[in-house]
């Protein structure tokens, strides 16, 4: 079998991806990552084989003008942020179509807002399948219907039909307590449920990392590369630490090398790491302190952590109100975040056991799910491949219904279906 996995060039948004795309490698199926230029480090970090497509857009000025209290961007298009992958899904087509032509996948992956994949899918004929990077924010009916507007010249380009962002099936990472929530969804839509494996790209981690020490707990602060890519007076990392510095807690930074100007003059205690994979980072922590990013809360939650959430993105306010309502931890606004505010939810999280009760349950319902070796298997009898005898049997998650690759089949036919610290001597992680 062959697979084609999609993204424009959004670390965060290709990440969810690498654990299923090594599964199906690991199997033995052909595996591609069709990106633009600008992503081609990371895919080639994962060890996975990278064929460029199309041109690089500055995504970063566009994603700006979506930040609270800025520019309003362009009227009348509909939810703005679906005109801007619409652009790039544009700058990605003629080079990922020519190829997907070529080389005939049977299935194209691919994350929701990378729009060039469901269209590379319809013009080679093979099926399409979702991937959200977290909670499913483009299953809105506003969002389908701008998709809609905006995706159907592009498609008529190259001679296809209407568009179909939704595609045969949506696997799915994301907790169902943190998922959007049924009554926001415009219909039924056919998930399988995969456990959330992190990948936080590649790197190396220092030798050794100490564990947290037992008479004081340790936290980690982190706040992704997202934020600092967008504006840098929204990482608060630093404020965060130095508000922390007065309580009896280790501290812990971790922190993208190109952004570690960003956190300015810290306490000498706090060890700061960079570009170390955060999910060999967390394992020696008991709490995370971050900006509500999709890739570091589930990150904490597989390793069953309570977490302090500061969101200043749309998406990411979304992410913390839906973490918070799980009682896993607990989320402050920006003017909520004064040293005061965070030093007592620190506190908080780390005296009450609820919350790391609330984290472990999380970790263990995330233990429970699929593994990307079972979803491999599953899309391979999607994509018509008959199962191998030491294929798994498909499990059922008490919490979502896995529905069947028969089921997905039927659907996918038209038939219907019940709903790096940087450190000298590292190893690698």
């Amino acid at each position: 079998m062959r697979v084609l996995f999609v993204s424009w060039a959004w670390p965060t948004h290709f990440y969810p991806m690498v654990p299923l795309a090594w599964a199906l490698r690991a199997a033995g199926h052909e595996v591609r990552v069709a990106t633009p230029p600008g992503l081609a480090a990371h895919v080639t970090a994962a060890g996975l084989p990278f064929v460029p497509v199309g041109h690089d857009l500055d995504a970063v000025a566009r994603i700006r003008e979506y930040i609270p209290g800025r520019a309003s961007g362009t009227p009348g298009r509909g939810p703005r942020a679906v005109s801007l992958f619409a652009d790039l899904a544009e700058a990605m087509a003629d080079d990922l179509v020519a190829f997907a032509r070529a080389w005939r996948p049977d299935l194209v992956v691919h994350e929701p807002t990378a729009y060039a994949g469901p269209l590379a899918a319809a013009a080679c004929g093979a099926r399409a399948v979702r991937m959200p990077w977290g909670a499913d924010l483009m299953h809105r009916q506003a969002t389908l219907d701008a998709e809609e507007r905006e995706l159907a010249p592009l498609f008529a380009r190259f001679g296809l039909g209407d568009p179909d962002t939704l595609g045969a099936l949506t696997v799915d990472l994301c907790p169902p307590a943190m998922q959007v929530p049924e009554e926001s969804r415009p219909g039924p839509l056919h998930r399988l449920p995969m456990r959330y494996v992190p990948y936080n790209g590649a790197g190396r981690v220092p030798v050794p990392l100490p564990p947290a020490e037992r008479r004081r707990p340790r936290v980690c602060v982190t706040w992704g590369t997202t934020v600092g890519r967008l504006d840098g007076s929204m990482f608060l990392a630093g404020e965060v630490v130095a508000a922390l510095d007065a309580l009896d807690v280790g501290i812990v930074v971790a922190v993208d090398a190109s952004q570690r100007r960003l956190l300015g003059a810290l306490p000498e205690r706090a060890k700061v790491i960079e570009s170390v994979p955060l999910h060999c980072v967390l394992p020696h922590c008991d709490l995370v302190v971050a900006h509500g990013g999709a890739g570091t809360i589930l990150t904490g939650l597989a390793q069953g952590l309570p977490q302090l959430v500061v969101p200043q993105l749309i998406d990411h306010t979304f992410n913390a109100q839906r973490f918070a309502a799980t009682g896993a931890g607990l989320s402050l606004s920006r003017d909520e975040a004064h040293p005061e505010g965070l030093r007592a939810a620190v506190l908080e999280l780390l005296e009450q056991p609820s919350y790391r009760k609330a984290a472990e349950e999380i970790r263990t319902e995330n233990d429970r799910r699929p593994t990307p070796a079972r979803v491999a298997a599953q899309l391979a009898r999607l994509a018509g491949f008959p199962a191998e005898p030491t294929d798994p049997v498909e499990p059922t998650d008490p919490a979502e219904p896995t529905r069947s690759a028969e089921s997905a089949a039927s659907v996918a036919a038209g038939g219907s279906a019940t709903s790096v610290l940087s450190v000298e001597g590292g190893r690698p992680c």
